[in-house]
């Protein structure tokens, strides 16, 4: 099987779960620091599915790796390579299939319920499920390109989620791990002691029963994953 690969934007932005969950279900994965200097392979050809993590820049900043990725993104859509993003990932997502982004009144960040939308592709990445408590950690919000369906939504976010064919794209953070929320609060002080709102959580607050939350978070995003798989291991 042809690895997966993951684009990593910013040093404690990794893989986190995803990386655990590959590894699991014995699929190949390569990761791409690109925060560190790697460059996109030319092509998506060797790959049999494209993640590409989150990020404290924004999808519409005039950087080399934003148009880079963007490139990648729909050469591997053309090609029908399932493409996976995760906040900045989705955005990019959202943005090369023609969807817009931009800065948001309110930020989240920390844990917040999303709510799974009433639709047949819904059901058919979630299951049953209707609600979960996710993370989150963003200022700016992607709209829905044409073709896509919504799949998440929250009370301060409606696009959430969305997929279109075999490729989906997220707002929210499924992929963290307990490590990565001391480790974004830690390099995140500075924004948190500068932001405020209902949906801004301190550090205390999103400690509150950390492992049990980020355990239950997990399970939803292996079965997610498992679904996102399925597609990459079919072609």
């Amino acid at each position: 099987m042809k690895p997966v690969a993951i684009f990593r934007f910013y040093k404690i932005e990794g893989p986190g779960y995803l990386g655990s969950f590959l590894d699991a279900h014995s699929i190949p994965w390569k990761l791409f620091k690109v925060d560190d200097g790697a460059n996109f392979p030319s092509g998506p050809e060797r790959f049999s599915g494209l993640v590409f993590m989150g990020g404290p820049m924004s999808a519409n900043d005039n950087l080399p790796h934003i148009s880079g990725a963007l490139v990648l993104i729909r050469q591997a859509i053309k090609e029908n390579i399932p493409v996976l993003g995760h906040c900045l990932g989705g955005q990019l997502l959202s943005k090369a299939l023609g969807g817009s982004v931009s800065r948001g009144t309110i930020k989240e960040i920390g844990w917040g319920r999303v709510v799974v939308a009433d639709n047949i592709i819904a059901r058919k990445w979630f299951g049953n499920l209707y609600g979960f408590e996710s993370f989150h950690w963003h200022g700016e919000y992607f709209t829905l390109p044409d073709g896509a369906t919504r799949l998440l939504s929250s009370k301060f976010c409606e696009n959430q989620a969305f997929s279109i064919g075999a490729h989906l794209g997220m707002q929210c953070h499924l992929e963290i791990t307990e490590k990565m929320v001391s480790t974004w609060y830690e390099a995140g002080a500075k924004e948190i002691e500068n932001s405020s709102g209902p949906a801004v959580q301190s550090f205390e607050e999103v400690n509150v029963n950390l492992t049990n939350r980020v355990s239950a978070l997990n399970e939803i995003a292996k079965n997610l994953y498992l679904r996102w798989v399925s597609k990459v291991t079919n072609l």
